[in-house]
């Protein structure tokens, strides 16, 4: 669909009928103003020519010269342009009704935003690092419902389960460390609430999965009672470490975003972070899931093939209307116009 132009739905003699691409209606326009544009012409080249010379002395003075072959020529060409525009509107009249069936499982994305996503020890920083990585699940999903948790300190929803990925994308554009409510980590909350969001699922899948994409820091210490309750549900965490194991401070910045200093402990020495490879590979273990990490690529490929393998389930099924196409009527007898514009030379003169 053309952005900011809806599709046309009427009813013509008791036959459904629309225009998907309304807009293209324009080249109609266009096709119908240059038909009249070398019409208007034509006639004032027969005016000029009949000021200037008597009507019999014009096959004399001016021999080959066509005054409507032109106008012909023009209006083929008009008319030519007049239904290929028809055809890129994509007429449509009559409609067939189908049953589509959606399988796939249902996939909730915990994401860590809290302040030690801001370490730049992968590149462009450990969050658009995240973020890159959730792009990739979203852009390889197939069928699949996804949700994404947002946590710092505390877990929220930032997007219910939905096959609407363009929606996903638009929240997690809106994540940012600052605005979180709590600081700290606290992955067993995020996981908490993942679960939560899969139990209230309508139609909920067979196979289920948590991708917790962080860099493991757990400051809070309550994943062991998440982590049972997801084993007991028999839903898999699959974990996905952003950071690196040497570390980094974490930056602070000031309102316009600018780098004022790196954050400081209670003694005011410079706090390091790093990746808890081990942290995030027992949260996995415990669930029946994996761990993956790829410090120079995109660690969510891996992801991605390993719930290609899970079993899918119906999440879906409604009735669909499909529009039959009509376009084909309009793109041929428009072919044929132009090509015979092209072949009507503009006046009887025979090259020499």
């Amino acid at each position: 669909m053309t952005p900011g132009m809806e599709a046309w739905r009427f009813t013509l003699l008791g036959y459904q009928v629309g225009l998907a691409q309304p807009l293209f209606l324009l080249l109609f326009v266009m096709g119908l103003l240059l038909g009249a544009l070398v019409l208007v012409k034509a006639l004032g080249r027969r005016t000029r020519l009949s000021a200037l010379l008597a009507e019999r002395h014009v096959a004399t003075l001016a021999p080959g010269v066509s005054v409507w072959r032109p106008a012909v020529q023009g209006g083929l060409y008009g008319l030519g342009l007049m239904l290929f525009g028809l055809a890129l509107a994509q007429p449509q009249c009559g409609t067939k009704s189908e049953l589509t069936k959606r399988r796939g499982i249902d996939v909730v994305v915990a994401l860590d935003a809290s302040k030690s996503m801001l370490a730049r020890d992968v590149q462009p920083s450990r969050l658009d690092r995240a973020r890159l990585e959730l792009n990739t699940l979203l852009d390889e999903l197939k069928g699949d419902r996804a949700g994404l948790v947002v946590f710092a300190g505390d877990a929220f929803v930032q997007s219910p389960l939905t096959s609407d990925y363009s929606a996903v994308k638009l929240f997690l554009r809106a994540v940012d460390p600052d605005v979180m409510p709590q600081g700290g980590t606290n992955v067993g909350a995020a996981l908490r609430l993942a679960m939560q969001v899969l139990d209230n699922a309508d139609r909920g899948s067979k196979e289920r999965v948590v991708v917790l994409l962080s860099d493991g820091e757990d400051l809070t210490g309550e994943v062991r009672e998440a982590t049972d309750a997801l084993k007991d549900a028999r839903v898999q965490v699959l974990a996905v470490g952003v950071g690196s194991d040497s570390g980094e401070p974490i930056p602070v910045y000031d309102r316009r975003g600018e780098f004022v200093d790196y954050k400081k402990d209670g003694n005011g020495d410079t706090v390091i972070t790093r990746l808890d490879r081990a942290g995030l590979t027992a949260i996995a273990d415990a669930t029946g899931g994996a761990f993956f990490y790829q410090p120079n690529g995109v660690a969510m490929s891996q992801v991605v093939e390993r719930i290609d393998q899970m079993q899918k389930s119906e999440l879906e099924s409604r009735v669909t209307v499909r529009y039959d196409e009509r376009f084909q009527f309009f793109a041929i007898p428009g072919l044929v116009f132009l090509v015979l514009g092209m072949m009507l030379l503009p006046s009887r003169r025979r090259p020499a």
